[in-house]
């Protein structure tokens, strides 16, 4: 199927504004963008974790979506939408059903790293023609700023406040995109929304219309938990690009492809420095903590270039 990404950009939003996110927040950049991807003909599924954006865009009697929304435990994403996926697959079977339908999952780093993770990983090894699509804004914004197994290392969060006991979260960010690479899937990208949203909107496509199941990584900043001024957004997602704290990569039957390579790998103090959540690594006597934050995104970058040459 050919994509043009002019075209893409042109459709009519699916998600529709008056929704109740937060001004500067990633996730409903993610959303749109994502759902932009599907061809005009094709209709939806939506299914969405109990979250930020479960709550702020379906309050019963009111929806800003615009496909069919199903909204599920914080825990059962995955295998909500992939029973959905199969009683289609055998409706239409029948012929009980004619239109084209795609379905596709969203949910935050709380919901798909941790609670949802069981779930996940089942509807992935089964194998359902569905995209997760997580939208990763690195804690459990919903409920209050708790640390998640997607939270960096030394984050400052509710349930892992810096001060004279622990400098912060004390464990690094888990992979979850290589836990989905070893499902063995047809296609899994991680990406974010910036630029002319080329990337976002190519691996969008590429995962709902790959036969199978899909998995998609979105980096979604939220400017409560990250402490980030609102209109500084796309400035924080550009610089974790470049200090290649979130690269951009995409792995098709296994192959790993790098979608972006900086000129000059920034250093990732400039990229702790716009948040509030790392302030306190900038205090005397705690240039370590940077120190070690750098040497780990040194080295999963260079492990991620040595998967990437590999044929």
């Amino acid at each position: 199927m050919a994509y043009n990404l002019k075209e893409n950009l042109m459709k009519e939003d699916r998600l529709s504004g008056g929704h109740r996110m937060c001004a500067g927040c990633g996730g409903p950049i993610a959303v749109r963008t994502v759902l932009r991807a599907l061809e005009p003909e094709d209709q939806a599924v939506i299914c969405s974790a109990t979250g930020c954006l479960e709550v702020s865009t379906f309050m019963y009697p009111y929806t800003a979506w615009k496909d069919s929304f199903i909204h599920n435990a914080f825990e059962n994403a995955g295998a909500t939408i992939s029973g959905v996926e199969t009683a289609y697959r055998a409706l239409k079977k029948r012929g009980k059903i004619s239109d084209n339908y795609k379905f596709i999952a969203f949910g935050g780093d709380g919901g798909t790293y941790d609670i949802g993770f069981q779930s996940l990983s089942g509807a992935m090894e089964r194998g359902h023609d569905m995209v997760y699509v997580c939208y990763d804004n690195e804690a459990y914004m919903n409920t209050g700023i708790q640390r998640s197994s997607s939270t960096p290392k030394f984050a400052d969060t509710t349930t892992t406040p810096q001060g004279k006991a622990i400098p912060g979260k004390q464990q690094n960010k888990k992979d979850l995109v290589k836990i989905m690479v070893a499902h063995g899937l047809p296609y899994v990208a991680q990406t974010t929304f910036i630029g002319n949203f080329s990337d976002i909107s190519t691996k969008a496509h590429k995962a709902i219309y790959t036969p199978g199941a899909a998995f998609m990584a979105v980096m979604a900043p939220c400017p409560r938990g990250w402490r980030y001024p609102s209109d500084k957004l796309m400035d924080v997602v550009k610089s974790a690009v470049e200090t290649c704290v979130w690269p951009l990569y995409e792995v098709e039957e296994g192959k790993y492809t790098i979608n972006y390579r900086p000129k000059e790998k920034k250093p990732v103090e400039e990229y702790l420095r716009m948040q509030g959540r790392f302030a306190h690594m900038f205090k005397p006597g705690n240039e370590w903590m940077i120190e070690d934050v750098q040497k780990h995104v040194d080295e999963k970058w260079e492990e991620l270039q040595n998967l990437a040459e590999i044929r």
